[in-house]
């Protein structure tokens, strides 16, 4: 009868235990947690207005920002920045002219669109010649990205065989045996 005692002791124990580790642990979902439906956009309730200078060649190309004037919200003025920065600047003809440009962006909350508008404030820069901050940017990344092609096959040639990790000789091949030649 003695050996009853601390089984059921245990059972007690575990009786007690369960219910509270099952409240604990966390139901399985049906799906991930981030797969439960669409992002949501929010949209900003208040007008928002920001100005970019720019320095456009003569191509039309923005080759930089000169200044800027920020909204109230940062997000729209990395997104206005960064537009300004890829924009072209041309007449209807297609033809462009060197100088420097006004470019403004308006968000009206009612209709959730942006206004853009172009205006010169001056004619002329030294600048004309230069590349586009766009091509620039281009040509950085096709840069960076041979560089780490480069440093991936430095070190992908670095490594050691799999003969040379495992501590086993290379495998013995048998020379192929010359083919007979059948008559003409």
């Amino acid at each position: 009868m003695k050996s009853l005692v601390p089984a059921a002791a245990l059972a007690a124990i575990v009786a007690c235990i369960l219910p509270t580790l099952a409240a604990t642990t966390p139901r399985p979902s049906s799906s991930p947690p981030h797969a439960q439906g669409p992002p949501v956009i929010r949209y900003p309730d208040v007008p928002l207005h920001s100005e970019v200078v720019v320095e456009v060649n003569d191509k039309g190309q923005v080759v930089r920002v000169k200044s800027t004037k920020p909204s109230k919200i940062q997000s729209f003025n990395l997104q206005t920045y960064g537009n300004a920065l890829q924009m072209w600047i041309r007449r209807p003809d297609g033809s462009a002219q060197t100088g420097l440009y006004r470019v403004t962006y308006d968000y009206d909350p009612k209709t959730r669109k942006v206004a853009r508008n172009v205006s010169m404030i001056s004619a002329g820069g030294n600048w004309a010649k230069e590349e586009g901050a766009a091509n620039v940017m281009m040509d950085l990344v096709k840069k960076q990205a041979e560089e780490a092609r480069k440093k991936q096959e430095e070190q992908s040639g670095k490594l050691p065989s799999l003969n040379e990790i495992r501590g086993s000789p290379a495998p013995h091949t048998p020379k192929p045996t010359p083919a007979a030649t059948l008559p003409p």
